[in-house]
């Protein structure tokens, strides 16, 4: 990929990243730890353990998928680092740009994405 277009993905996932970090503060109270987040929860929910639980289980699943998703977010913006952003990880050929717009994380050219899942 083009060192221009290269750089401006660069920046999406740089922006994506901050956002994403900043989602992830104001989910969990700004600078208030995990375990203080944690016990102002069950304070609220007082008696209702099970919807406590259920708001817990939910909590563990977003943080899952924000793990993830920061996951590849920084990949991605290794494969800049390293210049090899918007090569297929399987075949090496290009990824179409439109589906690093769609998708700026994308690892695969759609054909071997459908082959994996």
């Amino acid at each position: 990929m083009s060192t221009p277009i290269s750089d401006t993905f660069g920046a999406q996932l740089t922006q994506m990243r901050r956002d994403l970090l900043d989602r992830i503060r104001a989910q969990r109270g700004g600078a208030r730890s995990r375990v203080e987040a944690a016990v102002d929860a069950r304070d609220m929910a007082s008696d209702d353990w099970a919807k406590a639980e259920e708001e817990f289980d939910l909590s563990v699943a977003l943080e899952e998928r924000e793990a993830a998703e920061l996951l590849a977010i920084d990949n991605a913006l290794k494969r800049v680092a390293d210049g090899t952003y918007g090569l297929c990880l399987q075949c090496g050929v290009s990824i179409p740009t439109a589906r690093l717009h769609a998708q700026p994380t994308a690892e695969r050219c759609v054909e071997c994405q459908a082959k994996l899942e």
